[in-house]
């Protein structure tokens, strides 16, 4: 696991390449592995590989989504409202274990913010990604993860680089 932690990198250039079947499904069972609090699971996955759809989601806001268009895969990672008061935090989680698992399988993957962002001035980004795939009004939709071969290789930050100083043990002699 700290390896992956370690490779783990936002990819935003994908290769034209589809996801294998198998991998599909191992990122599915992941996602739905998550822990959430109570075990209420208030999370739901939209497997998106069609793409005209990726390209109309590549959209979503204003402003760092374009990349979505090249991704095999786009993950719409939202919850069903009134199930959970910690919706936002479950599918955070979830999200993130989309992105090691994807990394794991050797795919690359990055996070889109849609919840708290725009589509454009008259419209949330929320509400476009619910309209473009015609979700339940009553989804809440927290962001969408790319995912797929990368196109890019980014280096691993380096061990010295990271901020040491924002992980404090309290109580140690």
């Amino acid at each position: 696991m700290l390896e992956i932690l370690r490779v783990r990198r936002s990819i935003r250039r994908y290769k034209d390449r589809q996801i294998e079947e198998e991998k599909m499904e191992q990122l599915k069972e992941a996602a739905l592995r998550a822990p959430s609090s109570r075990g209420i699971n208030p999370w739901r996955f939209v497997f998106v590989t069609d793409k005209t759809m990726l390209e109309k989601l590549s959209s979503s806001k204003e402003s760092g989504s374009s990349f979505l268009k090249d991704a095999a895969l786009g993950v719409v990672v939202a919850a069903k409202q009134g199930e959970s008061d910690v919706w936002v935090e479950d599918c955070s989680i979830a999200a993130i274990i989309l992105q090691l698992a994807g990394c794991s399988l050797g795919l690359g993957s990055c996070w889109i913010q849609i919840r708290n962002r725009r589509h454009s001035s008259s419209m949330s980004a929320e509400d476009y990604v619910k309209q473009t795939l015609a979700l339940p009004h009553d989804f809440l939709v927290e962001c969408i993860i790319s995912l797929g071969y990368p196109d890019e290789d980014k280096r691993p930050v380096d061990f010295a680089d990271l901020d040491w100083d924002k992980a404090v043990t309290w109580g140690m002699h």
